[in-house]
């Protein structure tokens, strides 16, 4: 049989057996599409099932080499001919790390060798899988370094599938980490899974690397994905992976942009749903080019400029700031050394760039987990990997300070929900506005009494019960608010009838039985003291809501439009219990 396999991996190796399909990388804030995936397939028939068995079998007879050098042609060869030189999205390519420590391996994949293709070192992602050993481990990190100096990017794939993982991340030290597909499969229903995968993205936070999940299969895992905060994603249920570059499909688009909405519907003006563009503004730039006398100029003629951006083609690629410049260009040699050489010499490769729509609550988090030495360095904010602008770290603390204590003044503690005075300002706003608005004003039934009998505690639950539905259920542009105690608020920028809120009101009357005991469910009801101190029978808790809008009734002030809401929620529980 091994003599069988052999002739077949032969075969396939010599007779170019193989092809290229690809699998998009997207971003889970916006579905927008990082890179690809190239995976290599069998095109002939054969004894030898899978690429994964075949290149086993490959190194079993000393066909690695060969078989890997097919498989990244074929892969640059596909990316050339079925996308739009220049390549311009990031291209992850599979690699043997001990083919890749192979000096052969080096001499043939260079800058020049790229040219062919018209792709860019930059656009490069090696994916380095964890479940091959490293027999020569220092020459291999040597050889990482040498490519991350030469612009190429490292990938750790299948993190979590063998039980070095932790030793190879901490000793490459890569740009992305790609969770193993076994560690994503039913991580909405795995709390173990959860847990590894929650503390995988603190530290890409502290480690400013970037995760993507692998194999995401279902919808439920790709919301707990984002939930979680994991930053990138790949799996059939996003795409299958094709011989064409496809475009991500509106639907996936679409499921995506909600469950984000859904993530940051916490309230109107929180750090976690102000996005670090609101922050930006552009700085000068510079050309790696340009001589470090000239930069050093620049700083000198402004002596409050913080810093530069370094930028080729609209890409960020360092930064340089004025503190750093000025004490390397110290001493009694420094300004002499230097002055000649070009800024990309002695820029700051390592710095922290965000895409614009990242959350400042996030941005502050990443930045405040950096090394001392580049606590204070400003932030790089790209669209589409684009320049737009910086933040600088003063800029973000003290916005980060002034959002937590308005927060802090104008928000129900319970519930986390605007209060009363963010509540009138945004009633104020729909009645002196032409365009279609509903107001709905939401109560919880039987409330008291459920309190008298299980406690304050487990009232403040069925509080907090509701207001998450709610904060869950309407989308980011939506106004959700508590106006105190059992009562609620939810304004929509549009006309809707009572039917709008059903599915609201099945969710909370199914989930809040879980803070009954069996007896009380099985009754229908609880026993308690009545206003007046005698023993009677209530129903289990409901919710009641009434509905107002600007098709139906026109609201002269605030007092009227309440005064209206009050009323029709005093009939409708009246109707409901009598």
């Amino acid at each position: 049989m091994s003599e069988q396999f052999k002739k077949a991996v032969s075969y396939i190796i010599e007779n170019k057996q193989i092809k290229t399909v690809f699998q998009p990388i997207i971003s889970l804030r916006d579905g927008s599409i990082l890179g690809h995936e190239a995976l290599s397939r069998i095109t002939c028939e054969s004894e030898i099932e899978n690429t994964e068995m075949l290149f086993e079998i490959a190194g079993q007879h000393n066909r690695l080499w060969e078989l890997e050098l097919l498989c990244r042609t074929t892969a640059l060869e596909a990316a050339y001919k079925f996308m739009i030189p220049p390549y311009s999205k990031k291209l992850f390519l599979n690699v043997n790390p001990n083919i890749m420590h192979d000096e052969a391996f080096k001499k043939g994949f260079t800058k020049g060798f790229l040219k062919h293709y018209d792709i860019t070192p930059q656009n490069v992602i090696f994916e380095i899988t964890e479940r091959n050993v490293i027999t020569d481990i220092d020459g291999f990190t040597s050889t990482v370094d040498h490519y991350k100096s030469q612009d190429f990017k490292i990938a750790i794939d299948d993190a979590g599938s063998g039980y070095s993982g932790l030793n190879l991340i901490s000793d490459v030290n890569p740009h992305y980490i790609k969770l193993d597909m076994k560690l994503i499969r039913d991580v909405n229903n795995d709390s173990l899974k959860f847990a590894l995968v929650k503390g995988m993205v603190e530290f890409s936070k502290v480690s400013n690397t970037y995760l993507i999940a692998e194999g995401i299969e279902t919808y439920a895992e790709l919301e707990t994905l984002i939930n979680i905060g994991v930053q990138y994603g790949q799996g059939y249920f996003i795409q299958m992976p094709n011989q064409e570059v496809l475009e991500i499909r509106d639907e996936i688009l679409s499921v995506i942009k909600k469950l984000n909405q859904k993530k940051n519907s916490i309230n109107n003006n929180t750090i976690t749903n102000i996005y670090i563009k609101n922050l930006c503004t552009f700085t000068d730039v510079v050309h790696p080019n340009e001589k470090v006398s000239n930069v050093y100029d620049i700083f000198k003629q402004d002596s409050n400029h913080f810093g530069l951006c370094v930028v080729a083609d609209g890409v960020p690629i360092g930064i340089v700031t004025q503190e750093k410049l000025a004490l390397k260009l110290s001493g009694r040699y420094g300004y002499t050394l230097y002055q000649n050489k070009t800024i990309s010499e002695i820029m700051d490769k390592n710095f922290l760039s965000v895409d614009y729509k990242t959350p400042i609550s996030e941005v502050s988090s990443i930045a405040m987990s950096r090394p001392i030495n580049k606590l204070y360095d400003f932030i790089v904010v790209t669209e589409n990997e684009k320049y737009i602008g910086t933040v600088t770290i003063k800029n973000l603390l003290q916005k980060t300070t002034e959002i937590e204590v308005s927060t802090a003044k104008h928000q129900n503690p319970l519930s986390g929900l605007p209060g009363n005075l963010i509540i009138e300002q945004m009633l104020a706003q729909c009645l002196a506005c032409t365009e279609e608005y509903s107001i709905a004003y939401i109560d919880i039934d039987n409330f008291k009494a459920y309190n008298d009998c299980y406690g304050f505690e487990n009232g403040d639950l069925i509080i907090k019960l509701l207001a998450n539905i709610l904060r869950n259920y309407f989308p980011i542009e939506q106004f959700v608010g508590h106006i105190g105690g059992d009562d609620f608020i939810v304004i929509l920028n549009k006309c809707v009838n009572d039917n709008y809120f059903i599915d609201v009101v099945k969710e909370f009357e199914n989930k809040v039985l879980k803070f009954y005991n069996k007896t009380d469910i099985s009754n229908g009801y609880i026993t308690a003291n009545n206003r007046r101190g005698e023993l009677e029978k209530f129903p289990l808790i409901t919710i009641t809501y009434v509905l107002a809008n600007n098709n139906t009734h026109n609201f002269s002030n605030i007092f009227e439009l309440t005064e209206y809401l009050a009323k029709m929620k005093k009939n409708a529980k009246q109707s409901k219990y009598s």
